[in-house]
């Protein structure tokens, strides 16, 4: 992942139980999470991107909290009811 604009803005929270949150400290939009022991692993907020990303999902997650009204894709994709956890 490559920030393209707007670098200085960002800001980091971490919690001590999870992942770090990296957010613009102008909009508070969330832009990202960054695994604390591995910075290069994150998992980007598709909102945050302009445009088709060029990638496309490989699985589901907590999916015990998805919304009844919008209901999750029968894909065959892999379905977690929590966190993946790798």
């Amino acid at each position: 992942m490559r920030v393209v604009r707007g670098e200085e803005l960002l800001r980091a929270y971490s919690p001590g139980d999870g992942a770090d949150k990296v957010f613009c400290s102008a909009c508070g939009g969330h832009v990202f999470s960054q695994d604390p022991t591995d910075p290069e692993r994150k998992g980007v907020r598709l909102g945050a991107i302009d445009g088709d990303p060029g990638i496309r999902p490989s699985f589901h997650q907590y999916v015990e909290y998805a919304a009844t009204w919008e209901p999750i894709p029968d894909d065959g994709l892999p379905r977690f009811e929590q966190g993946r956890h790798t």
